[in-house]
């Protein structure tokens, strides 16, 4: 009896939990209770300076796409361009907790998002959303779609009878989906459900790797994810299940589309795969559309089917809607059978709906964003910040959840921008003065020439960027974008590191004794160091100022009657002004006229002092220094070699051995010996009867007789001949030879596995080079090796100031525009000297703010910059100084004076530099066969002011180039022209007054310039 009773009891209680049980899994009371009370510690709060508590997504798309899982790279990258974490949310000690344990932070998270960029008065420049439709709020979703959504998802979620349900979780379906589960696994062939609810749908496929579920453990992790974001609100969920049918609808991950990209949500779904419009599906199936009628129009049929297909494609959206749109189809209709069978679409629907068949868009259109001013300001803007933030493509950069505060001024780059423009017009381009003598003239076509102006302002953060733009739609940035031929503005660099080396010279040398300064060691060509010495003899206390002046004074000759060996080749050059020839001047005269002879020698003291100076690079080469030598000769034949070898292997690299031999044999002067060499080297196992035939194919009949070709084949077998001989016998360059057997045996061959594997032969066809009979050859191979050293420390120091390439031609043609610059890259040079020899932070933006109104958010922003100092504050001064005598009476003398604050005129400082930009190709002995015109350009980079600084282009590009002859003259006198629109932003600068033209004059000539010796 008491067993009986205990069993009962057993029962009961089972029973009683059973029920308990059963009716927690209807209306998840308690959980209600226990998650949202845990879920109320969970927050964040947003403040001052940066924090460790908190922890970033790694692996979830919409993590990537938004920039959560990136914000560490993002916050160092900027970190490193001067950038400070002005603000940054922490988690709470709970949230903290759940994220640690591996769960995805819940919080109200944002189904649209995008960059948005402002200029420095907050003003929209661009602003990007994605998704870019949506339903704004959960009454905007038309009943049948939202009907037809849950019938196929999540049946229950607007169960209005439970308030405080979980809908993470549907116990009659995830029982089912494990049972056949199991029994799949067991060998049962039957398809098994998926059981997820729509809640752990967007937790899946935006924080779950890749968007998938590929373990029961991520799927209880998406579960617990899902239950908590449901009870942020509290233990009623209904508001919560509310917004959860309507982040599926706008969030659903549709696949991607070339052309297009990714497309998220409903409203994108149907633009990209229908070309649908949103807003006309939404009134065609609103609740006033008429839907229970028997007599349906075809646009309704097909809006329906188009949102019903999508609804189904977003389980598996890469094979529904583009290989498999078929199968989509037939699901469709199996669908629409069933809605209508569940009274979820009336039968007049489902009727018209089978009737249709989806329209898919093939050519999808790109979501446009808001441009707000000009698209090249904003295109600009955005790779620049891609590029400060590593990003690859403005398309993901497009998608982040960021926004950023442009430095520019947008009343003077809108105005700048409209002055540019207006210059292709005739009456535009008179009233701005740039018609006449070395400008432009009637018969030039006005819109050919590109104008860009970039302009900064120096201050506490740093150089900010006030202005960039140009006149152009190209997405072409002149000022950064290419390398330029900018002619002489190289002469400023010239000169900047010239003087750097008299101040380095000065400090080396300043107090010496006399005696020990005699006795110092000078090479012959070192022509600075003994310069130095001899001021310092002849003036022991003067000091660096005034050996600056004197160094600008130091005269050379301008006669362009002098060949010069350098680039490994003899070169003369010419000045712009034939009246300069026979002028013997100074550095100072030659810069502010550009003259060009000056400036070639002064590169070529200064190359000769990296060379010569005790311990440079050269001074060993008036020694008896074998070893040396044969080092040098050695790599002069490996990179010439190298030289050699990659241009033949572009022009092999994609034949196969017969055409490449071909394409050998084409070259080669049909000669017996000549063609029989180069088969055997390319081919040394073919057979005799192969050799014949080859020759037979290339020899004019006649010229070889049958018995002679046995003969031919042993006399050039391979091994008869090295690799050089082989070369001399076929008139073919023996790497050439030895590449196309290589690549026979080795077809798909990289450039470097072929140097790897060539590095014998390369020393091989050189052997004539190390013979003692060849010393005439060896010095001038040697001695460009060498020069080629000296203008790598030159490279070295253009780069520390900013020179924006990672090498330049090594030839004293540098010093006048053959190494190529950017403006922009000069402007920051002249952002150097203006802060006497500091190097700033060149900023496009002042604040980067990511992820804002989210656990994640952050704001970095620019603190007080902390500059580089690059240069010594007295040189500065000195190269000030040259460049505002270009202004003053020199080539830019024209807008001396055009810029005026409280009636007294700014300093302005600058070089100017024309570029005549020819390809030209030559013939045999260097004849001169034909001569392309590239392009022709015109600079000005300027100081103006003691704050503000940049560079003003002309540009014309391709054979339209040849019809302009402008100089420089052409952007000083733009420049001028736009004083009128810039003025307005230059009184708005925060600086005291700004110091006057006279003034600064006056402060930099107190001393005076000293009188130096010329040579």
């Amino acid at each position: 009896m008491f067993r009986l009773l205990l069993t009962g009891a057993v029962v009961g209680l089972l029973a009683v939990g059973g029920y308990a049980a059963l009716k927690e899994m209807r209306s998840s009371d308690l959980q209600a209770r226990y998650l949202s009370e845990l879920a109320a510690r969970m927050s964040y709060r947003l403040e001052k300076g940066p924090t460790n508590a908190v922890r970033y997504p790694q692996a979830g798309p919409y993590d990537i796409r938004l920039g959560y899982a990136l914000l560490p790279q993002f916050a160092q990258r900027l970190r490193n361009q001067g950038f400070a974490v002005a603000s940054q949310a922490r988690f709470s000690p709970k949230l903290l907790e759940v994220a640690e344990r591996g769960l995805f932070p819940p919080y109200p998270e944002k189904t649209q998002a995008g960059l948005s960029l402002v200029d420095r008065d907050g003003n929209p420049v661009y602003e990007a959303v994605y998704p870019a439709r949506v339903y704004p709020a959960f009454d905007a979703i038309p009943p049948v779609i939202l009907n037809t959504l849950l019938y196929i998802e999540n049946r229950e979620l607007l169960d209005e009878e439970h308030p405080h349900r979980n809908p993470a979780v549907e116990w009659d379906r995830l029982a089912r989906a494990s049972l056949d589960l199991v029994a799949r696994k067991l060998g049962a062939g039957i398809h098994v459900p998926g059981g997820s609810t729509l809640a752990t749908q967007i937790e899946k496929y935006r924080h779950s790797p890749e968007g998938r579920t590929d373990s029961a453990r991520e799927k209880l992790r998406q579960m617990a994810s899902a239950a908590l974001r449901a009870y942020l609100g509290g233990a009623d969920t209904t508001q919560a299940r509310r917004e959860i049918a309507l982040t599926y609808l706008n969030s659903m991950p549709l696949a991607a589309i070339p052309g297009y990209g990714e497309v998220n949500g409903l409203g994108d779904g149907l633009a990209a795969w229908f070309g649908a419009d949103f807003a006309a599906v939404n009134k065609l199936l609103g609740q006033a559309a008429g839907l229970t009628g028997e007599n349906l129009g075809t646009a309704q049929a097909q809006a329906y089917r188009q949102v019903l297909c999508l609804l189904l494609a977003q389980r598996r959206p890469s094979y529904y809607l583009l290989a498999g749109r078929e199968d989509l189809e037939q699901l469709a209709d199996q669908h629409l059978r069933l809605l209508a069978n569940e009274h979820v679409i009336p039968a007049g629907l489902r009727d018209a709906a089978l009737a249709e068949r989806s329209r898919f868009n093939d050519k999808p259109q790109p979501v446009p964003a808001r441009f707000y001013v000009d698209h090249k300001t904003q295109n600009v803007l955005r790779t620049r910040l891609a590029m400060s933030l590593g990003v690859k493509r403005l398309y993901d950069l497009d998608r982040l959840d960021a926004s950023a505060r442009a430095t520019l001024d947008p009343r003077t780059q809108t105005a700048v921008t409209a002055a540019l423009r207006r210059l292709s017009e005739p009456q535009a381009a008179l009233d701005a003065g740039v018609m006449g003598f070395r400008l432009l003239d009637a018969n030039n076509d006005l819109s050919d020439i590109v104008y860009s102006l970039v302009l900064y302002e120096q201050g506490p953060q740093g150089n900010l960027l006030r202005v960039q733009t140009d006149n152009q739609n190209d997405p072409l940035d002149i000022s950064d974008g290419i390398k330029l031929d900018l002619g002489s503005t190289a002469k400023m660099r010239t000169m900047v590191h010239y003087l750097e080396l008299i101040a380095e010279l000065h400090q080396q040398y300043a107090g010496t004794p006399a005696k020990t300064l005699k006795s110092v060691e000078l090479h012959p060509r070192d022509y600075l160091s003994r310069w130095v010495i001899d001021q310092l003899l002849a003036t022991p206390q003067i000091g660096l100022p005034d050996i600056l002046e004197a160094a600008l004074e130091r005269r050379y000759s301008a006669s362009p009657g002098e060949a010069f060996m350098t680039g490994g080749g003899l070169h003369v050059f010419a000045n712009f002004n034939k009246d300069d020839n026979n002028r013997i001047m100074s550095v100072r005269r030659a810069l502010e006229q550009s003259v060009n002879l000056v400036f070639i020698r002064l590169m070529r003291d200064v190359v000769y002092h990296h060379i010569y100076k005790p311990g440079g690079v050269g001074r060993w080469l008036d020694e008896d220094d074998a070893p040396r030598r044969t080092q040098y000769l050695e790599r002069f034949a490996d990179e010439e070699g190298r030289t050699y070898m990659r241009r033949f292997y572009r022009k092999y690299r994609d034949k196969g051995p017969q055409e490449a031999l071909e394409l050998l044999t084409k070259g080669v002067y049909p000669a017996p010996k000549r063609l029989a060499t180069v088969y055997r080297s390319v081919n040394p196992s073919g057979s005799l009867a192969e050799f014949e035939s080859y020759l037979k194919a290339h020899l004019p009949r006649g010229v070889l007789a049958t018995s002679d070709i046995p003969k031919l084949y042993a006399k050039y077998a391979i091994d008869s001949f090295d690799l050089h001989d082989r070369g001399y016998i076929a008139r073919v360059h023996p790497l050439e030879l030895w590449l196309v057997a290589y690549l026979a045996k080795h077809p798909g061959a990289s450039l470097s596995q072929v140097n790897e594997a060539s590095v014998f032969e390369r020393q091989q066809v050189y052997r004539w080079l190390f013979k003692t009979n060849r010393q005439f050859a060896q010095n001038k191979r040697i001695r460009m090796l060498v020069e080629r050293e000296g203008f790598a420390m030159v490279h070295q120091a253009w780069k520390r100031l900013g020179y924006p390439f990672e090498s330049f031609t090594p030839s004293y043609a540098s010093s006048i525009g053959a190494a190529g610059d950017r403006p922009a890259a000069l402007a920051e040079l002249m952002g150097i000297l203006l802060s006497g020899g500091l190097r700033y932070p060149m900023n496009r933006f002042d604040t980067v703010h990511f992820a804002a109104a989210t656990p994640y958010e952050m704001e970095m922003a620019l603190p007080q910059a902390e500059p580089k100092r690059v240069m010594l504050p007295e040189v500065a001064a000195a190269a000030r100084k040259a460049l505002t005598g270009v202004v003053e009476n020199g080539t830019a003398v024209r807008v001396r004076g055009a810029y005026k604050l409280g009636g007294q005129a700014l300093i302005i400082a600058g070089k100017t530099g024309t570029g005549d930009h020819r390809r030209r190709i030559n013939g045999p002995g260097g004849r001169l066969l034909a001569e392309e015109v590239v392009s022709r350009t015109a600079t000005f980079t300027f100081m103006l002011g003691d704050r503000h600084f940049g560079a003003l282009t002309a540009y014309v590009k391709g054979p339209a180039a040849s019809r302009f002859h402008f100089t420089s003259a052409l952007p000083v006198q733009v420049l001028k022209s736009l004083s009128p629109t810039l003025i307005p932003m230059l009184a708005r600068s925060e600086t005291p007054a700004a110091p006057t033209r006279e003034n600064a004059l006056a402060a930099v000539s107190e001393a005076g310039p000293a009188k130096a010796a010329a040579r």
